[in-house]
């Protein structure tokens, strides 16, 4: 089945860059579009954590700015330009399970831990392994490692 459509989530973490590589190498393997997303929220304290906050701060433009450097980085300019990019003002995990209805697949990247915490899923990868329309690939690396391709597993 060819024409589909990978959701990868990005926040800019090297997580998300490896399994955004991985997502854009799934995708020139199946002929699926890619899909990246990256979704943001005020915290609940908004105001009594960042009380000084400028008027002009636009998270809004600054997780743009992590989208489009993520996939500067992590892919190749052909890929970067041939990828669909979503900025959702929302809980990421939701953003992701939304923008994943109809998809082939979706893909997140699971923060890297040293000793026990390696095991355990982050919030959003548990989060859309339960939630997802579709199946969720979580891809994983080594606890030590840094820039190398992350190992694939494969829930939901």
């Amino acid at each position: 089945m060819t024409g589909g459509r990978i959701v990868v989530g990005v926040d800019g973490s090297a997580s998300s860059l490896k399994a955004l590589t991985w997502a854009a190498r799934q995708a020139a393997l199946t002929g699926d579009s890619l899909h990246a997303v990256i979704g943001w929220e005020y915290p609940a304290s908004w105001s009594t954590l960042m009380p000084g906050v400028p008027p002009e701060f636009d998270p809004e433009r600054l997780a743009k700015q992590i989208l489009d450097e993520s996939l500067e980085q992590a892919l190749s300019p052909r890929e970067a330009a041939a990828t669909t990019r979503t900025v959702v003002c929302g809980n990421p995990s939701q953003a992701l399970v939304d923008q994943a209805t109809g998809a082939s697949l979706l893909v997140v990247g699971d923060r890297g831990h040293s000793g026990f915490k390696a095991a355990v899923l982050g919030s959003v990868s548990a989060n859309v392994t339960r939630h997802a329309p579709c199946p969720v690939v979580v891809v994983r690396g080594d606890a030590g490692e840094s820039g190398k391709a992350g190992q694939a597993g494969q829930a939901g």
